[in-house]
């Protein structure tokens, strides 16, 4: 499943991508609770899932996705890839 995220300011690319992989209303809106949602994505069904963000993403945000999308792809039935687009 692909999702795009628009933005690339730190807050509403979080916000973003929580919307997009409809993240649990306990999401605490930060870098550790988007490190940690993405690592488990328990709610949503096994498989991979695509986030498609800006080239200038937050740095903070951008290292978070690099980071889970590592650790996905090491173990887990739910995997995140990220790509990073000019668009």
């Amino acid at each position: 499943m692909k999702r795009h995220i628009l933005v690339s300011e730190k807050s509403a690319a979080i916000s973003a991508i929580a919307a997009a992989l409809d993240f649990p209303e306990w999401f605490g809106q930060n870098l550790d609770a988007l490190y940690d949602s993405l690592t488990d994505l328990s709610w949503l069904p096994a498989g991979e899932y695509t986030l498609i963000v800006p080239a200038n993403l937050d740095s903070s945000v951008s290292e978070v996705l690099r980071d889970a999308a590592k650790q996905t792809a090491e173990s887990g039935d739910r995997k995140v890839r990220v790509i990073r687009t000019e668009r």
